[in-house]
Formats: structure tokens, sequence, C-alpha cells
């Protein structure tokens, strides 16, 4: 079963929609997703195709590859970090399916579930992939892709593939925070609410926004939603992304985010859950223990 709370995280702003440990907020004019598609119907009409299975950790699945053109990232510099997604023939794919309007959602998390980063990589014309990363420190990390491609047959297959990197250099590691209801993020309060939650089950969880003791009813679109919420799992860094429900409504989202979670195995899991006002992007943490 589940014992549920809220943190706070070292880094909860994002600039440019990326996370490191110490990363500000920053509007949304300097965000780096420049690749993009039409939306397309998902859970509650939220914009997205079928989640994808298993728990991310593979670098191959459906014959679809995840190939990084480096291992290791530069620690302390923002540097662009390239790969490519190759099919079962072992070229290069170029057509994507959108996902919350995003064709690729890239993710990267050190060992110790700091240095969260989110970004929209570009595609360039030979199906190279190019992320913007921000700073990050020494450490070993995981890099994700999630996307949606089509098999020989013409059918979608969404997949979140992944592989180990390593920045070199010495790595201090910081403990998982404890539990907590509530955490404050740029003077908004976030609650957690939702019940118990078993690994491999779908179930509902519930996050309420306020400020100032208000509930917060501007939150903004964001990737067509008004929040968005990914989770990775202590230990072994497996990957889940929880879909909202509900559709969006202009700058008029809140106080309750509600999120389809399936969470593939037992244990402690972070979850990273992002949301846009007044134009600016801020991260705040959920840690959890699935039973």
């Amino acid at each position: 079963m589940l014992s549920l709370g809220l943190v706070a995280v070292t880094g909860v702003l994002v600039t440019a929609c990326a996370t490191g440990p110490t990363a500000p907020s920053s509007p949304t004019g300097s965000d780096h997703h420049t690749t993009s598609a039409p939306p397309m119907p998902g859970h509650d009409g939220m914009p997205g195709m079928d989640m994808p299975t298993g728990d991310g950790l593979a670098a191959e699945s459906s014959g679809f590859r995840f190939v990084p053109t480096a291992t290791s990232l530069v620690p302390g510099l923002a540097t662009p970090f390239a790969f490519r997604i190759t099919d079962p023939g072992g070229k290069a794919v170029t057509a994507f399916e959108p996902d919350q309007t995003k064709l690729m959602h890239f993710y990267l998390i050190r060992s110790d579930l700091t240095g969260f980063q989110h970004v929209h990589p570009t595609l360039s014309a030979d199906g190279t992939w190019t992320a913007p990363l921000a700073a990050v420190e020494p450490g070993s990390y995981r890099a994700y892709a999630s996307f949606t491609a089509r098999d020989s047959a013409g059918k979608p297959v969404p997949l979140v593939l992944s592989q180990s990197l390593t920045a070199p250099g010495a790595a201090t590691t910081t403990p998982l925070p404890p539990a907590s209801t509530t955490t404050q993020v740029d003077g908004y309060t976030l609650t957690l609410a939702g019940g118990q939650v078993t690994a491999g089950r779908s179930q509902d969880l519930t996050l309420t926004v306020s400020r100032n003791g208000e509930p917060v009813t501007d939150l903004q679109p964001y990737l067509d939603t008004y929040a968005h919420l990914s989770a990775f799992h202590d230990g072994d860094l497996g990957f889940a992304h929880l879909h909202p429900h509900g559709t969006v409504h202009g700058d008029h989202g809140g106080p309750a985010l509600t999120f389809e979670a399936m969470l593939p195995k037992p244990g402690p899991w972070r979850l990273f859950l992002q949301f846009q006002t007044g134009g600016v992007l801020h991260t705040a943490a959920v840690t959890i223990t699935a039973g």
C-alpha cells in the first residue's frame, strides 16, 4: 500500500522547462520547446496517445532503440545532448506521432533523484534529436526518450527508452527527502490526496494548489494540460508518466489537478509536478511509496 507526501525540491523551478539542482524560474518566452505538433485526443480529451507500458529502463523495445551520440555529460556546463531513435532495421526514425503537443519528451535524472530536467528536443532531417540540457552536477544519470513511433503495419507504438549517462567528478549524494503532505513553491502551496496506491493498478492522485490560503484558479495551459507529472523509482530509476484528467479552458486551471497514476513497481517514487502561472513554469516534487 502507500504512504503519500509532498516534499520541497532543492531546485523547484524550471529554466526553459528544465530544472537542475539550483535552476531558477523563467518565463516561457525562453522555453526550449521547439518541436511541436497538433494535439491528438487522449485521456478525458487530453492530447496524447496511449500510455507506454513497462518501467522505461530498456534501451530497446519493439525493435526501436534509443541511441545517444555520447554516454557522458560535461558537469557545470549547459550542453546540447544528441541522440537518435532507430527502427528494427537500424535506420534512424524521422516520423513520430505527437504526445501532449510534442513529438519527443526528453527527461534526465540523477541517481539520487535530483537534477531533474524535462525538455523537448529538435529533430533534424537525418533523424538526430538535439536536447538543450541545463548544466548538471557530477554523478550518475539516466536519460529517457518518450515518444510514439509507428511499426511496419502503421500501428502507433508508444515507448519510453533510456540509457545511463555519467558526469565525471566527485559527486555528493542527496538523501531522498522525507514525506510530507504539503509543500510550497514560489508562494504556492500544493496539497496531495488520493488515498492508497498499489503498484500495477490504475488509480487517481489529486494535487490541490492554493496561494495565501485561497484556491488557485488561474493555472495556464502547459503542454495543453494544466500540469505535467512524471515519476522516477528510487534505486533503479524506473520511469512512469502520470496522465492528467480533464480538459483545458484558457487560463482558468485549478485548484485541483487529478492524474491517472499507474506505477509499474512497488517502493519509493519521486514525482515531479510542473505547472504554469503568469507565464512562469514551476516544478515541485512528490515522494510516494507504492505497495
